[in-house]
């Protein structure tokens, strides 16, 4: 997504002062065709000066332009080199979040075999530590809510806790940083 927006800049950008760039360059040959013109014809000193003034100002622009053009191009490359750091960075991110996840889940799973937790207890303690209600474990499992309530009391049971805060406070607590004393 970072790529596309940097590259949609880019291209804009660069299509515009392009644009832009040819616009004063077509401008600039035309004031240069008139004033050779107006040289070999007629017209007065002050119309070839004024000329000649509007050139060298359209001359200006056409650099700051072109100056402009380089800048947003390096703007680009870096914004590009950024992302391209940011997905790197992301990748490594989430690989480690997956390790820490399977090795969370290994615990947990060892956790619940020192309790004697049965398969059907193993998954309503799992779908109950990741916040789901009775009733979504009760259609996830194609069961009555009943059922859940009293598997999820055999649960509290085996684990020596007195409810669902006290189950997920068990594996939560270790995880988040102490609060230190003041």
């Amino acid at each position: 997504m970072i790529r596309r927006f940097i590259r949609s800049y880019e291209i804009n950008w660069e299509i515009q002062i392009r644009l832009i760039f040819a616009a004063v360059l077509a401008a600039i040959m035309g004031l240069v065709l008139d004033m050779f013109s107006d040289y070999f014809g007629w017209y007065n000193l002050s119309h070839f000066v004024i000329e000649g003034f509007a050139v060298v100002l359209l001359i200006s622009l056409l650099f700051y332009l072109l100056r402009l053009l380089i800048q947003l191009r390096w703007e680009a490359v870096s914004w590009e080199r950024r992302a391209n750091n940011a997905e790197s960075d992301a990748d490594k991110w989430k690989q480690e979040i997956q390790e820490i996840g399977k090795g969370l889940a290994n615990a947990i799973d060892q956790q619940f075999e020192k309790w004697k937790f049965t398969k059907a207890e193993k998954e309503i303690g799992i779908l109950m530590l990741k916040g789901m209600i009775f009733k979504e474990i009760a259609q996830i499992r194609s069961t009555s809510e009943r059922t859940v309530r009293q598997q999820a009391l055999e649960i509290y049971r085996k684990s020596s806790v007195s409810g669902r805060n006290e189950f997920s406070a068990y594996f939560l607590e270790d995880l988040l940083f102490p609060l230190e004393a003041e």
